[in-house]
């Protein structure tokens, strides 16, 4: 199942909840100040060097200073829990972490395990450390449906990953949500 205009949330719809509860949280994409720890997977690095720039130039256009950026390389997306996890328990930790990669089905069942592993293994990191973890780790059947995903447009899964990492730092910041 993909995202479409027909599943895509009417802003207008979803404000007119403000005035229906007591507290509304939304994040915003703004970067200053943030810390972001970024770890990409060599393994198909074709695509996730497109991955990358996609979301430095978003981290950077929304102002988070390159200063603040670090970039972890790990062999493949079977490590990227692990370095993930480093980001975010790390003595001065990271404010959010973005996990970017490719994974591609092959002919045999390597691509289930590494696939399944990688986003369970980033999701535990996320809810153990309460440290925003985002997910840009592509897992395609072909190559070609990974270089779509990481074209140098607003499509780019590593524009739309730094975008929710900005988002998610904002939002659990907020009221309620508020360490």
């Amino acid at each position: 199942m993909t995202s479409s205009d027909d599943t895509e949330l009417d802003l207008t719809i979803a404000e007119s909840f403000r005035a229906q509860v007591g507290e509304y949280l939304e994040g915003v994409r703004q970067g200053r100040g943030l810390r972001v720890g970024i770890v990409c997977a060599r393994f198909n690095g074709g695509i996730t060097t497109r991955l990358l720039e996609g979301a430095l130039a978003t981290l950077t256009g929304a102002g988070v200073d390159r200063s603040d950026i670090s970039v972890a390389w790990v062999p493949g997306a079977f490590e990227v829990p692990l370095a993930a996890l480093a980001y975010a328990d790390a003595e001065r930790p990271r404010d959010v972490v973005i996990t970017l990669g490719a994974v591609i089905r092959g002919e045999t069942g390597h691509y289930e395990v590494v696939a399944g592993e990688c986003a369970r293994g980033v999701q535990d990191v996320q809810l153990s450390t309460r440290v925003p973890i985002v997910f840009g780790v592509l897992t395609t059947n072909t190559v070609e449906q990974a270089l779509e995903r990481s074209l140098p447009d607003a499509s780019n899964k590593g524009r739309e990953s730094a975008l929710t990492a900005l988002e998610m730092v904002s939002l659990l910041r907020q009221g309620s949500l508020a360490r």
